[in-house]
């Protein structure tokens, strides 16, 4: 199969549950939708207004599971695998986290199936072995109009 590429914009929201607070941040950018076989690639830079560093972001999204890689102002690679524990180091400007992850849920609907295409993910992190956060990544995207 012949894969596909294509400009997409990206919405990303992430909310975390600690302790009655939540909180919740967006992203929205511009960025490529790759497709081929069974994978689908998500690659976009995050841009912070207050910040000159930037953040490379791409997600690999298969069957069996989703890999998140951040470089730049933070480096890190986490796993998502459904009903599993993965492992991670986060890094930046302040230092290194240790995260372990247990993923929920997760589901995904590429361009394919629909105009927008969305992947959610449902998880709980234990930061450098602290108690565990409860949080939701909602990510979606549509194909960007000439």
């Amino acid at each position: 199969m012949k894969a596909s590429k294509r400009n997409v914009h990206i919405k990303l929201i992430t909310e975390i549950f600690h302790q009655h607070n939540k909180e919740v941040t967006r992203v929205e950018e511009v960025g490529t939708f790759l497709q081929k076989e069974n994978t689908s690639v998500l690659q976009f830079t995050e841009q912070y207004e207050d910040q000159e560093d930037h953040v490379q972001a791409l997600i690999t999204i298969s069957p069996e599971r989703v890999s998140v890689k951040r470089s730049g102002a933070v480096d890190m690679h986490q796993v998502f695998k459904k009903k599993q524990t993965t492992e991670n180091v986060y890094r930046h400007a302040y230092g290194t986290i240790h995260m372990e992850t247990f993923t929920d849920q997760i589901t995904f609907r590429d361009l394919s199936q629909a105009k927008e295409g969305k992947l959610f993910i449902s998880y709980t992190t234990k930061l450098n072995g602290e108690d565990s956060r409860r949080h939701r990544l909602t990510l979606s995207f549509r194909e960007e109009q000439k």
